[in-house]
């Protein structure tokens, strides 16, 4: 089995970050989105990997080079706009070949994997199988409507009235038979070639295809509040890890991981906290629920529930929480007076709030 990742998207809803950096790089808990996805996909023994990239094709190379240290091989496959998913299929024609393969869109996050669902695949070899999830409005998916054995019975891509509120959640497990598919089908009205065509074509040639729930925590992380929410989600797992150096008068509670070359000065870390390396953080109150980057400098500020990219400043901010905070940011004090603050900053940005 071979398979495709799908990271050419332009990251609209991240903005001001995807201006700067392709959204499926925004780390959580210090590690690219894009690199948990691979991860999950070398644990089902799958290490032959297609990539989609787009504009940004140079930063994901330069993020995954050949895949070596992942345990995986990867090959870039370049897309020159979005013209959908199952446009993505055919441009990695040669790629795939003949093999089974797994489609993964680069920005979803499962932390409890699909080894269950790629053993179903595998064992029961529909010629397509989806990935789905019960969500409370399925307008803004594709839909699947199911038999009581879970047969797809229709597919259908943000339906104004849902049949089911079974979402397509951004995996696929495909046979070759989906390439007739996708060389068969039209561009949809919005100029795409949908997967959920392709996929609907095989069930109506009668073709088998299956559904398998996916009932573990998911999130496609295209807000900034949806990585937060991850971010919190996997640092709830954190078993502390000491690397760096933590000086006598600092304090840490609860499960925290400090990289190395990291140093604590004067400051309590209140997990779960994760501090890569090389970071300094001094006279400070860090978290819970805060993943901090490389390279960073914190003095004399209070941080919750955030995430802090590699290289940024923040000194003497009492109060931030629920934060994004962008690569070579610096944040410092200005002459205004207010307890508290809520930042979405993007790359090399310079912010002044109130000391």
């Amino acid at each position: 089995m071979k398979a495709l990742v799908l990271s050419g998207g332009s990251g609209t809803r991240l903005r001001p970050f995807s201006y700067s950096m392709p959204k499926q790089l925004i780390p959580v808990v210090n590690k690219p989105v894009l690199e948990h996805v691979l991860d999950n996909i070398t644990a089902l023994g799958v290490t032959d990997i297609g990539i989609i990239v787009g504009e940004r094709a140079d930063e994901i190379r330069d993020a995954l080079g050949d895949g070596a240290q992942l345990g995986a091989r990867l090959t870039y496959i370049h897309q020159d706009a979005p013209l959908g998913l199952a446009h993505c299929v055919r441009l990695a024609r040669t790629f795939l070949g003949d093999d089974d393969f797994i489609m993964y869109l680069g920005d979803n996050m499962l932390p409890g994997g699909i080894k269950d669902i790629a053993a179903r695949f595998t064992a029961e070899r529909p010629a397509a199988q989806v990935v789905v999830h019960q969500v409370p409005d399925p307008r803004a998916f594709g839909v699947a409507e199911l038999a009581d054995d879970d047969t797809v019975v229709r597919l259908v891509e943000k339906p104004e009235h849902p049949g089911s509120d079974l979402a397509l959640i951004g995996v696929y497990l495909f046979t070759p038979a989906i390439h007739e598919a996708v060389a068969a089908i039209e561009p949809s009205p919005r100029g795409e070639l949908e997967i959920t065509d392709a996929i609907q074509w095989l069930v109506t040639h009668g073709a088998e295809v299956k559904a398998a729930r996916y009932t573990g925590y998911w999130k496609d992380t295209g807000r900034a509040q949806d990585v937060l929410e991850c971010n919190r989600r996997l640092l709830a797992e954190l078993t502390t890890h000491i690397a760096g150096d933590v000086d006598a008068t600092s304090e840490l509670i609860g499960p925290v991981v400090i990289g190395t070359g990291a140093r604590i000065v004067r400051s309590r870390i209140t997990g779960p906290v994760v501090i890569g390396a090389g970071t300094l953080i001094e006279d400070s109150h860090i978290g819970p629920d805060t993943s901090i980057g490389d390279n960073c400098v914190l003095r004399a500020s209070r941080l919750v529930d955030s995430i802090v990219m590699n290289g940024a400043s923040i000194v003497h901010i009492p109060g931030l929480t629920g934060s994004l905070i962008g690569r070579a940011a610096t944040i410092g004090p200005s002459d205004h007076d207010q307890a508290h603050h809520r930042l979405v900053v993007g790359d090399h940005t310079h912010v002044e709030v109130a000391a």
